[in-house]
């Protein structure tokens, strides 16, 4: 998919960092497509730190953009979607302080679910700009993280992606194996 996107950058070259950026927004709106495509398409065509700003304006500003839309259209819609991660639930009743700490360690947890924390904090109590700022600074660790392992996968050969496929196999099949197994009381 980021070679698709590196096309369009290479197309389009005066408007590359608006393809990104407005791409980047599409899918924080969207909220269950992954963001890494994106990274890596910037990292590749801008360099690491230009790629690396450029994903972070486009992820902040989809987070903010994400958020005014789904606090004005999904705040009628129920709560179930935060059933599975209780933080989340605890979000939707906080404010001030409180709601900026929580958003900020939530950013900063990799496997917590980006549309998930925009969505909690949109249907609960969470002012605009607490929402904006605390997610702002919270995808800044997490956006380093995810630029330098995309960096580092993009400059694998063939026997590195192969190497690091099998084991992202493997690593599925024994959390899956886990999941099926009954737990005991």
């Amino acid at each position: 998919m980021e070679d698709r996107l590196i096309y369009y950058f290479q197309e389009y070259e005066h408007f590359a960092i608006f393809i990104s950026i407005g791409i980047s927004i599409i899918v924080a709106v969207l909220g269950v497509i992954p963001s890494f495509f994106v990274t890596a398409a910037n990292l590749i065509f801008f360099g690491f730190w230009m790629g690396t700003f450029i994903s972070f304006v486009g992820e902040a500003l989809g987070a903010i953009i994400a958020f005014y839309l789904y606090r004005k259209g999904l705040k009628k819609f129920s709560q179930k979607p935060l059933d599975k991660y209780p933080k989340l639930k605890q979000l939707v009743h906080l404010k001030g302080k409180e709601a900026f700490y929580l958003i900020l360690s939530l950013r900063l947890l990799p496997f917590v679910p980006s549309g998930l924390v925009t969505f909690a904090g949109a249907i609960g109590s969470v002012s605009f700009i607490t929402f904006a700022i605390a997610s702002s600074i919270g995808k800044i660790p997490a956006l380093l993280i995810e630029a330098y392992s995309v960096y580092q996968i993009t400059q694998f050969e063939w026997q590195g992606k192969m190497i690091l496929s099998i084991v992202a196999i493997y690593l599925i099949f024994v959390v899956w194996k886990k999941r099926k197994q009954p737990t005991s009381a």
